[in-house]
């Protein structure tokens, strides 16, 4: 069926954005778009706006339909497109913070690993696990595109548990070179690169500008300044999904200084921003040394403090882009229209994808999560195999795929043993707190999410 679901639709400027991509590609234009949400007037915003959409720039071809029955939604679907947030900021991302606070636990964004990420993990997988098997039922062929995070944790999990095929999808590599190279103030045309490793910490492996090694005038430059330009709303114009309206312009933030000192250290650059990679990593965020802090301009609490703009923006924002009648669409650089593009007309089109290690990178487990670069055509989607990542890069991704691994057996087996050893095996908090306080905080956050959390025994 010509039919591309999209579940948590009440995210509506993220709909708006992967949505009316699609209705503005040609094999897409005539499909039925079905939105889902268990927020009904999320919802009802979200198919407002996409009628617009599609009536002003799609001539009215597509079908818009939303639905409170996920399993109608889902129901002959080619595609599934998931951009859901279990928890929401409150209660659970409060959550997240707060009770780690009280043992000296600082995060940034908490999204991904770290205590947050288990935790949002926990929360997320038994409601996307619900999601595969009403897929098993009423569109098992349908590829599944996952946007929600810990991205590398919910996909390995949905490998695990159905033969739904499942591809993540994130920014990071999209817009890693041209951020980089931006803020160093380095020419950015006929650049190649290569990138591979895991979500949020994939390597910029290669990188050449007219057929020459980039690397050691990159490293230099970064080495005498760096420059660190500021990004501004011009740079980013092409790349929307960055414009975030909490986004500090301030000049003088340099808020990248993490992952020069990644690269200066372990020799190449790392794809995710230095606030999430200062939380992956034992070496910047350290209650013993609060000097790093400052040096590094690591943004402690920084999740929180983006819900609460994007909270307050969309209060604003929600007059304009739901009850605009005139409203328009341009095509943004989100993957999901070129990929779905590439499947239906065989034109191939290459992104970054978070998929199995089957092959791809040879020095990672077979059984976790990789982002690698993935071709879809008219043989669907083939990752391509990458080989032996340098040593010291597999060691960082290890350091975190362990977490990733026990945090999907505790959701998959129920076993509370499982998220303590996740736990400890995350190298920000045991570098913090003891075996007994990692584990009394792991206590803690399950009985504080409550009803949130099935049991684990």
């Amino acid at each position: 069926m010509d039919k591309i679901a999209f579940l948590g639709a009440g995210s509506t400027v993220f709909a708006k954005n992967v949505l009316g991509d699609c209705m503005l590609t040609g094999p897409l234009q005539e499909f039925e778009y079905a939105l889902y949400d268990i927020d009904m007037q999320r919802l009802e915003e979200s198919w407002q706006m996409l009628s617009n959409i599609n009536r002003n720039s799609n001539g009215g071809r597509a079908r818009i339909v939303k639905y409170m029955d996920r399993m109608e939604a889902l129901r002959g679907a080619r595609y599934v497109i998931n951009a859901i947030q279990v928890g929401g900021y409150e209660p659970c991302t409060v959550t997240d913070f707060e009770i780690p606070k009280k043992y000296g636990l600082r995060q940034t964004i908490g999204d991904t690993v770290g205590i947050g990420g288990i935790f949002r993990a926990l929360r997320t997988i038994p409601v996307m696990l619900d999601f595969v098997r009403d897929m098993e039922k009423v569109c098992p062929e349908a590829l599944f595109l996952n946007y929600t995070n810990p991205m590398a944790i919910l996909t390995m999990a949905m490998c695990r548990a159905s033969f739904i095929q499942t591809v993540g999808i994130c920014h990071s590599v999209q817009v890693c070179v041209p951020q980089l190279l931006y803020r160093l103030g380095l020419p950015q045309d006929h650049v190649k690169y290569k990138i591979a490793g895991i979500n949020h910490m994939a390597w910029l492996l290669e990188i050449t500008r007219n057929g020459e090694d980039y690397y050691p005038q990159i490293k230099q430059r970064a080495e005498e300044g760096p420059i660190l330009k500021p990004y501004t709303r011009e740079m980013l114009k092409d790349y929307p999904q960055l414009l975030y309206p909490e986004y500090d312009f301030t000049p003088d933030r340099h808020d990248d200084l993490v992952r020069f000192e990644i690269m200066k250290q372990f020799g190449c650059y790392v794809t995710e921003s230095s606030e999430h990679n200062a939380e992956f990593m034992p070496y910047f965020i350290k209650k013993a040394h609060p000097e790093l802090i400052e040096k590094y301009q690591i943004p402690l609490d920084e999740y929180p403090r983006r819900c609460r703009i994007q909270i307050e923006h969309w209060k604003q924002l929600k007059n304009s882009l739901v009850n605009d009648e005139n409203l328009i669409h341009q095509r943004t650089h989100e993957y999901p229209s070129y990929i779905l593009e590439a499947l239906e007309t065989g034109r191939p089109f290459t992104f970054a994808g978070n998929v199995m290690n089957e092959g791809l990178i040879d020095n990672l487990p077979k059984d976790c999560c990789v982002e690698v670069t993935c071709a879809a055509g008219q043989g669907g989607i083939q990752p391509c195999h990458v080989g032996s990542l340098p040593h010291q890069l597999a060691a960082l991704n290890m350091s975190n795929i362990g977490l990733q691994q026990l945090t999907v057996d505790a959701a998959l087996t129920g076993s509370r043993e499982a998220i303590y050893q996740a736990a400890m095996l995350d190298p920000h908090t045991a570098a913090e707190l003891t075996i007994d306080e990692i584990r009394s905080l792991v206590d803690e956050l399950i009985e504080a999410h409550g009803s949130w959390l099935p049991e684990y025994h």
